[in-house]
């Protein structure tokens, strides 16, 4: 690359970086003055909040970072519409497999623990 490609390349690069650390400023900014002016009414706070997490997130959309993230969201779900969801029937016989699966292993575990706990006690001689 030429050195003005390099220096576009990092001055995009720095600008990204610069408008994310902007609008996680503008965002704690908000937050910050949530509490610091505890005294003034509920929702005008509560405004102020969502005015700072507004522009903060208008802010990091205009990023390479925040399109980035929107096509990770717009990807996940076009990829959560192919999913085969299962129907009722599949879904209540799954529960009742996992539940009898659950006390028969808890009846194993029992018995086992009772067989464990029979036999230290003889060999220790503290049973009856």
């Amino acid at each position: 690359m030429t050195d003005q490609a390099d220096m576009m390349a990092s001055g995009g690069s720095a600008r990204n970086t610069a408008l994310a650390l902007l609008s996680v400023a503008i965002l704690i900014g908000g937050l910050v003055a949530y509490y610091m002016f505890g005294a003034a009414p509920m929702a005008l706070r509560t405004a102020g909040v969502v005015g700072s997490l507004i522009v903060s997130a208008a802010i990091f959309a205009v990023t390479s970072y925040g399109r980035g993230l929107w096509q990770f969201a717009i990807g996940s779900r076009v990829e959560l519409r192919k999913m085969v969801w299962p129907t009722i029937p599949e879904t209540r016989t799954t529960t009742l497999v996992v539940f009898v699966f659950v006390v028969v292993l808890g009846a194993f575990f029992w018995i086992i623990d009772w067989v464990l706990a029979w036999g230290t006690r003889h060999l220790l001689g503290t049973g009856a």
